[in-house]
């Protein structure tokens, strides 16, 4: 049914002891958008990753991936999401095509068809060329694109990014996110989590996650009003500079 929200997130909550570190947080994402996960740090943005992705688990609320309940069919929901978790994962003394191999027969995928895959993910992230490389020998930029294009072989239909640029430079910063925001285009649905607003264009849509609580779910355009973004998400989260580039 293509009329369901990609990802839907109701009613999630979660506890620490006595502190809540997610509190009734609720969000819908279209299928083929970009959507921000804009929070500063400290807001939650990891722990709800951690529950997309059943590292951590809760009883309070229900996440659907493409129709699927997280918790009641947990492998039909998580083979449709592709994850870049915010450290790194790679085996960094393996070459690139190696680490996709890997990948791909933990996804039960071998011969052919794993190597169709890779190839057209190394192609959509401009890593094929790199494929022989050991993972040591690449900066990184090309890291993540080889994470990225690696999170891309089992053709899921989320893409989770939890702080993807954190560490790069500006220039390996841009490239990534426009190579994302070029996914999207293609049809992927995206939930990029950051506390950088200039990782966000005015189309985007945006949830905007402050102490555990979603303040605003909107396009980044709407958020910003007749203003700035940035001036808009300080004003909502009481930021300070982190939140911009």
């Amino acid at each position: 049914m293509t009329d369901q929200p990609a990802l839907c997130v109701s009613h999630v909550s979660l506890s620490y002891g006595p502190k809540k570190a997610l509190d009734d947080v609720s969000f819908a994402l279209p299928r083929g958008r970009f959507c921000a996960l804009l929070g500063p740090n400290g807001a939650g943005k990891s722990t709800l990753f951690s529950l997309l992705t059943r590292l951590l688990v809760t009883r309070e609320g229900t996440i659907r991936v493409a129709g699927h309940d997280l918790a009641k069919n947990p492998r039909a929901a998580l083979a449709r999401i592709g994850v870049v978790f915010q450290q790194p994962t790679l085996d960094l003394d393996m070459t690139v095509m190696r680490n996709m191999r890997y990948f791909a027969a933990l996804h039960g995928l071998s011969g052919r068809a794993a190597a169709t895959r890779i190839d057209a993910s190394l192609d959509r992230l401009n890593m094929r060329e790199r494929a022989g490389e050991k993972v040591r020998a690449l900066n990184g930029g090309h890291r993540r694109r080889m994470e990225i294009a690696r999170a891309l072989v089992h053709s899921p239909e989320v893409l989770l990014l939890d702080e993807p640029t954190v560490g790069l430079d500006t220039a390996a910063r841009r490239s990534i996110t426009a190579h994302v925001h070029q996914l999207a285009g293609e049809g992927l649905t995206v939930l990029w989590a950051t506390h950088l607003v200039d990782e966000i264009d005015p189309a985007d849509e945006v949830v905007v996650l402050h102490r555990g609580h979603v303040l605003k779910q909107a396009t980044a355009a709407e958020i910003a009003g007749n203003g700035t973004l940035i001036d808009a998400f300080i004003a909502m989260t009481g930021g300070k500079d982190e939140a911009a580039a």
